[in-house]
């Protein structure tokens, strides 16, 4: 970009002036999956849900084929427990986080629904990691009807040896390599013979002339391989009429809640078979219908709280603690409208598609189509601040009402110091925005090997007018549909699904079926 660093070097003066942290470099980490030039997606491969783990050691995603994925960390492996590898920890670290492909298991399968004749999808709506034990990693994943509660832990491959068979005879039962569970289908005898084949013919017995004196049992090693092994503890099905939108783990970590358009139901994770609906947002009449649940979020810290989003745009905080039905809210945050500024567009693109608390819990952060949103949870009067992600798609939506993109479900995030907020975009795009006070920082980054490489112009200084200054300030606005290289926007590739780490700024990115991973 022509002109660009001085643009940078005046944002960093502008920024420490304010008293705000430096906009970040990022750069690019690693990349799963990437595709070859001219390479065809298939529907089943693409990302469909990222989640970090709370120690940010684990990354799970799932994708629309029903899989999760599972990575893990290997860079901090290095670090010994000594007191010259502590001491070093002291010193910055000039490399990035690396993980590594750890395992995959197929979470969910196609259903059909014989009652309502619908098909039911495998793909993977959301994950979200529960407390690890003993060594095992726990998680949950649903689709659109069914949540799943994964165990996944290392196992020592068990070796079966000393056979009565001899071994350089019995060419089809060698030694046993694996789990203690046979995969194979053929029925075999103790002694490892097999039996589908007919008596007197050359089976895999070798037996002396006169016969065994005498039978022992075969010896069970176990050797220092080990293999992960997942495996479904429990599945949590029947509960909701329409399609799952959010799972969300509460702090006390016994209990988890699920939400569709039109309830949400809290679980306790030992108990499959019932759940209790704690909010119900269903009219007598359907025809009264104005507003669906778009997302649900446990608080982080107070396990009585949670808050739900709405497609009108509102935002519902909930004390459990006040009735067991909690349909009237203890607080409502919405931004009010501005006078003659409503269209046809302005509700569908008022839904708000996800929310989440910051770590401390003080802050919400929302999405909606055009929009990310910061509100401060004792403040009901509007959002403390709005960036705008996208704002040179409203002269266009029009058509992306047309081509359906105006419904797509973007997913937002926040960094775990609570100083940033990220959303995805369109022709592969991710804005981060800092949120501090006196910050100026909008970035935009593409999910590629050069992150950089498409970076739009934004404007240098949060503008302020007097209509916003009550209720917070927007920021970073694009005017353009092209971006610095005069490059058009596609608004086919979308990045829909990211994930902050929680105690780094690294950010994980799903761009169709490719994992792209960024630090700073």
């Amino acid at each position: 970009m022509n002109g660009g660093g001085s643009e940078e070097a005046a944002e960093a003066v502008a920024a420490a002036q304010a008293g705000a942290p430096l906009p970040l470099d990022w750069k690019f980490a690693q990349v799963f999956g990437e595709r070859t030039a001219g390479e065809e997606v298939q529907e089943v491969d693409i990302i469909s849900a990222i989640e970090f783990d709370r120690t940010g050691d684990h990354l799970a995603t799932g994708d629309r084929g029903g899989r999760v994925v599972l990575f893990e960390r290997t860079d901090t492996r290095d670090h010994g427990g000594n007191r010259r590898d502590l001491e070093r920890m002291d010193f910055p670290i000039n490399r990035h986080p690396e993980f590594r492909y750890k395992t995959e298991f197929q979470s969910h399968e196609p259903e059909f629904d014989y009652l309502k004749s619908l098909e039911i999808e495998e793909k993977i709506n959301k994950i979200r990691w529960c407390q690890s034990a003993n060594g095992a990693l726990f998680l949950l994943s649903t689709n659109d009807k069914t949540i799943k509660f994964w165990k996944v832990q290392e196992k020592k491959v068990k070796k079966i040896c000393d056979m009565n068979v001899d071994p350089a005879k019995a060419t089809g039962n060698g030694p046993v390599v694996g789990p203690s569970i046979s995969t194979s289908s053929k029925p075999y005898t103790a002694n490892g013979g097999c039996l589908d084949k007919p008596l007197g013919s050359n089976n895999d017995f070798s037996f002396p002339p006169g016969g065994l004196s005498s039978l022992h049992l075969p010896v069970v090693l176990t050797s220092n391989e080990t293999s992960l092994v997942p495996r479904c503890r429990r599945i949590y099905a029947h509960a909701h009429d329409y399609h799952i939108n959010s799972i969300s783990n509460n702090s006390d970590g016994e209990t988890f809640i699920s939400a569709d358009d039109l309830r949400i139901n809290l679980w306790n994770l030992e108990i499959s078979n019932q759940s209790f609906n704690i909010v119900d947002v269903k009219p007598a009449n359907m025809e009264d219908l104005t507003e669906v649940i778009t997302s649900a979020e446990f608080h982080p810290t107070h396990c009585n709280m949670l808050a739900y989003s709405s497609s009108r745009g509102s935002i519902r905080l909930v004390d459990m603690r006040q009735s067991a039905l909690c349909d009237s809210h203890s607080k409502l945050f919405e931004e009010q409208e501005v006078p003659g500024s409503r269209s046809f567009f302005t509700e569908i693109i008022a839904s708000i598609s996800d929310i989440k608390f910051a770590k401390d819990g003080r802050y919400i952060l929302s999405r909606d189509y055009m929009t990310l949103k910061l509100w401060d949870i004792n403040m009901d009067s509007g959002p403390v601040s709005t960036f705008q992600v996208h704002e040179y798609l409203r002269p266009k939506l029009c058509d992306l009402y047309e081509n359906d993109s105006i419904f797509d479900k973007f997913e937002c995030c926040l960094s775990g110091d609570g100083l940033r907020v990220a959303s995805g975009s369109y022709s592969n795009l991710f804005r981060v925005f800092g949120c501090s006070d006196g910050s100026t920082e909008a970035t935009t980054l593409e999910a590629s090997k050069n992150p950089m490489r498409r970076q739009v112009q934004t404007p240098s200084r949060p503008s302020r007018s007097l209509g916003t200054l009550s209720r917070g300030f927007r920021r970073g606005a694009d005017t353009s549909g092209v971006d610095s290289n005069g490059n058009a926007f596609d608004f086919t590739t979308k990045l829909l699904h990211l994930a902050w780490h929680p105690t780094e700024n690294s950010l994980a990115c799903a761009a169709s079926n490719s994992l792209y991973m960024y630090y700073a």
